[in-house]
């Protein structure tokens, strides 16, 4: 019997996370109490804010529906550690769809887990090798969860930071937040010691520190993190990411559904765009409303045409393009049209049977 009501209370909230419905009679058998005492702690926690359902009966039932606000859950030690290990391999490698909010939960729960569950957590993950595309660096979660930390804090922190080049540099900054590109985390902050914004690839970053000093936020120049970042890429000379152009000869939806997310959405070509000749200012329009809905031509065409920008390494694209199952022709880049012309080669090489050459 748990004779302490906030023990009791948290006990009787795990039961009610689980999704079904609970008869106030076994309720009152998992907590050690009578019904009585079952309906008065459910009407604690209605006071606190979760919404629990009652139905009529005999034996009366209970069940946590959806509210309006997303209240504390209580995890057993098992769920803890599923939920740390996914959160942890994906934040890990910038995968699609893990983004900064992933990455705030997981600093959230590796906070308060015990040791035991850490230990867990960490055998787990080191026993297990992610699949991943192209060539996005991997990143100790460690890393990441303290940098969330500052972010979500508002708390100054230092680092050190290789350059492209190499050269090491100890920076101290004001973080403002986490952008995942699908295939790199950046970190867009403050950096105090050059007095200006700047973006910081956290695969770079070493041997984060949260110094506890706290800051007031600005506001970056183009008044989004991802704004800033995007227009920052742009500028550099160094900027791995480049624009690609591919004509598909088939639909947008069969595309679509084949080419990873982070080349986009290909948009279909407008009515008229048969071939590659420049876009009239007509023709422009078309494409831009085209990119929104991206549906099939009215024509009945059956054809897409795709323009995004992307770091991935070309030989990785090539492939990618090469595996959707259609004809396609690549405008742009030239690095591009060369490694699929060499891929090309290399397996119409492979297929006949002819001698491997350097290409």
């Amino acid at each position: 019997m748990t004779t302490d009501t906030p023990a009791r209370l948290l006990q009787l909230l795990s039961l009610l996370q689980t999704p079904r419905e609970w008869p106030g009679g076994e309720l009152a058998g998992r907590l050690g109490v009578s019904r009585r005492t079952v309906r008065r702690d459910i009407d604690r926690l209605r006071d606190l804010g979760y919404p629990v359902q009652a139905t009529m009966g005999s034996d009366g039932g209970y069940r946590l529906v959806a509210g309006k606000a997303m209240p504390p859950l209580v995890l057993d030690d098992e769920e803890a550690v599923a939920i740390a290990v996914g959160l942890r391999a994906g934040a890990g490698h910038a995968l699609e769809g893990v983004d900064e909010a992933s990455v705030r939960a997981l600093a959230k729960l590796e906070q308060v887990l015990p040791a035991r569950l850490r230990h867990r957590v960490s055998t787990l993950q080191a026993a297990t090798t992610p699949l991943t595309s192209g060539d996005g660096a991997s990143i100790a979660p460690e890393t990441l969860t303290v940098i969330a930390s500052t972010v979500a804090g508002q708390e100054r922190l230092r680092f050190g930071y290789r350059a492209k080049d190499g050269t090491e540099s100890r920076r101290l900054t004001e973080p403002h937040r986490l952008v995942s590109t699908g295939q790199r985390w950046y970190l867009v902050a403050y950096d105090l010691g050059r007095e200006d914004w700047r973006t910081f690839r956290v695969d770079r970053i070493g041997d984060p520190f949260a110094t506890g000093a706290r800051f007031t936020p600005r506001e970056p120049p183009t008044g989004s993190a991802a704004e800033y970042l995007r227009r920052s890429i742009q500028r550099r000379p160094d900027a791995y990411e480049y624009d690609i152009d591919v004509t598909f000869a088939a639909p947008a939806e069969f595309v679509t559904a084949r080419l990873p997310r982070w080349l986009g959405t290909p948009p279909t070509r407008a009515p008229g765009q048969v071939g590659s000749p420049e876009r009239t200012s007509e023709q422009s329009s078309a494409w831009t409303s085209a990119q929104a809905g991206a549906q099939v031509s009215p024509h009945g065409e059956g054809e897409c045409r795709l323009r995004a920008t992307t770091g991935a390494p070309v030989e990785w694209v090539a492939m990618r393009l090469a595996t959707l199952g259609c004809e396609f022709s690549i405008r742009e880049p030239a690095e591009l049209v060369r490694c699929a012309a060499e891929l090309g080669g290399r397996l119409s090489r492979a297929a006949g049977g002819g001698t491997a050459g350097p290409g």
